[in-house]
């Protein structure tokens, strides 16, 4: 299986689980090569098995090179793609000890259903989807990232193999 793997890394935080997803596939047996997206041209992808986009969010929304880059994209109708996000972890609220629910979470996290919305608009199968979370604004990552990485790597694999 070949994957190319475009992310909108900030801070470096995507771009570390970028690796670790390439590190993981490459023990799977997948071939995964992995791209920031200001040193590609959306127009002239590779052909690939399946397509991953990662981007942090700002505002709730995929950052402005990741909305620019799937805005261009140039990808086969039908083609598959599968979403991996870097968001901040919600916390608690200090007073009450309550987290946020999901309807407010689902208020203000909009990365994967803006990102969906610009792939499937150009005709494009998602796979499946997955967070990490940052525990602040420039990171790091949260505790145990990387076994969530290789849960969602496992998952593409389940989710892409022929039956």
């Amino acid at each position: 299986m070949r994957i190319e793997y475009y992310h909108a890394s900030e801070y470096g935080n995507g771009a570390q689980v970028a690796e670790e997803f390439k590190r993981v596939m490459a023990t799977l047996g997948a071939s995964v090569s992995v791209h920031h997206v200001r040193d590609v041209k959306p127009m002239e992808l590779p052909p690939a098995d399946l397509y991953l986009f990662s981007s942090p969010g700002r505002f709730g929304k995929p950052i402005g090179d990741m909305r620019r880059f799937l805005k261009k994209l140039n990808l086969p109708s039908g083609a598959r793609y599968a979403l991996l996000v870097t968001e901040l972890n919600p916390v608690a609220d200090k007073k009450t000890e309550k987290g946020p629910s999901e309807d407010e979470l689902g208020k203000c996290q909009q990365i994967i259903p803006r990102m969906d919305e610009a792939l499937q608009a150009k005709g494009l199968s998602k796979v499946v989807d997955g967070k990490i979370y940052v525990t602040g604004m420039k990171g790091p990552l949260e505790s145990g990232w990387q076994g969530k990485v290789m849960d969602f790597a496992q998952t593409v694999l389940r989710q892409t193999s022929c039956p």
